[in-house]
């Protein structure tokens, strides 16, 4: 049995007490990491993470021609984790990030409903992810303030001095993994994300080949030292920490230089997590806006069903019931389908004919059908809901789903 994989064993067979210890998360997004390169370059760890729990491909931007359809663009990709939605809920577009939809909350918005004295970290090479996705201190985002923030470093040109060639992106990268490592170490914040950027800058800069791989080498060597700390806390402290390592998007097939459409290989991203509770939904049409409801699962966060209905994510840790949904209109019906994934129960279906939800106000919903969730599928009568527009929810035992639905 190797090193890696002896750590993960050993915790594995402790008692269930210390297994319920304090839960804790950290997400850590490495920007512009193709999935194909990731795979063939050596990355001991991301494998040594996956190798506690899994690792696996996954989708960014949406459906490709659908209303959820997003561009392959950095920001909208951090936002999609943050919130659990795509473009046209959560309305970040691009890296200019100008009218952000608050109402959508984000990770740590949540994690300070649930509890507002849970302790909060961002570490980013970008200072833009803290005061503009997640909104710190500002009123329309809730008013959270974010605990602990280290960024801001790219503003610095003294300390960190501007060149041609980015390298100065590789030496805050390391500047902040490094603070990341000590203080998880020190401190052991309960929600935290780390962004780390150069290895989008290698990509755009040289495309696919040895500088590039070089530059997720380096990124894998950041995400060791805190994962490094992690372990320290998990074995000293017995706390129960959930890691998730992703990107926020793929490149372009031709050169690797470029990403923000719709081709697969932008498309594509990856997470490795080191949980050891992942149901079917990982590795099974596994999407960028699961990590959300699944950081929810592992830290236990109490929240209002209005909040967690409007999520496009679902959960790939701990039991669900259902996924996948999708739904087409014909005439005086819609027609739904969804993935089971534990046939037990009875799906309740709701509809709404209204989006209130996007200014901050809830949606009233109406029961219009109970199904078997082991069914798999339903129809549903438009008689009493005539609309050019519907917003599908699902509750069922142990997840609800959702979907929109527009008539042309």
């Amino acid at each position: 049995m190797s090193a890696k994989r002896l750590f993960c064993f050993v915790f594995f067979l402790l008692p269930v007490s210390v297994l319920v210890a304090q839960p804790k998360a950290i997400f850590i997004i490495l920007d512009g990491i193709s999935a194909d390169v990731l795979e063939k370059v050596s990355t001991p760890a991301i494998d040594e993470i996956a190798s506690c729990g899994a690792y696996t491909r996954a989708y960014t931007g949406g459906l490709k021609g659908h209303h959820s359809q997003s561009p392959t663009v950095s920001a909208v990709g951090y936002n999609h984790i943050l919130t659990g939605t795509w473009s046209y809920k959560h309305n970040v577009w691009d890296n200019a990030i100008k009218e952000p939809n608050y109402h959508y909350w984000n990770i740590f918005r949540l994690a300070k409903q649930s509890n507002p004295a849970l302790q909060t970290a961002i570490f980013s090479t970008w200072l833009d992810n803290r005061t503009k996705l997640v909104g710190d201190g500002l009123p329309e985002a809730g008013n959270i303030t974010i605990d602990y923030a280290f960024d801001g470093f790219e503003l610095n040109e003294e300390k960190f001095p501007h060149d041609p060639e980015k390298k100065y992106i590789l030496a805050i990268d390391e500047y902040v993994a490094d603070e990341a490592a000590r203080y998880i170490r020190e401190q052991a914040p309960d929600l935290s994300w780390v962004y780390l950027e150069y290895t989008d800058d290698a990509g755009h800069r040289y495309g696919d080949g040895v500088e590039y791989e070089e530059a997720i080498r380096k990124a894998d060597g950041q995400v060791n030292r805190i994962w490094e700390s992690v372990k320290y806390r998990e074995s000293v402290f017995k706390e129960d920490w959930l890691v998730l390592v992703t990107t926020d998007h793929g490149r372009d097939a031709t050169t690797g230089k470029e990403h923000g459409g719709q081709s697969d290989r932008e498309r594509t991203v990856w997470i490795s997590t080191n949980s050891k509770k992942l149901n079917e939904k990982f590795g099974k049409q596994t999407a960028a806006v699961d990590i959300l409801p699944s950081m929810v699962r592992h830290m236990d966060f109490q929240l209002p069903l209005q909040l967690e209905q409007e999520w496009d994510g679902i959960p790939f840790i701990g039991k669900i019931s259902l996924g996948d949904l999708t739904v087409t209109k014909r005439t005086k019906k819609l027609l739904l389908s969804w993935t089971v994934y534990d046939p037990q129960g009875v799906a309740e279906i709701y509809v709404s004919v209204s989006n209130h939800f996007k200014e901050g106000v809830y949606d009233p919903y109406a029961l219009a059908a109970k199904r078997k969730v082991a069914k798999g599928s339903a129809e549903l009568s438009l008689t009493r809901h005539q609309s050019d527009f519907y917003k599908i929810v699902i509750k069922a035992p142990f997840n609800t789903a959702q979907a929109w639905v527009f008539v042309q």
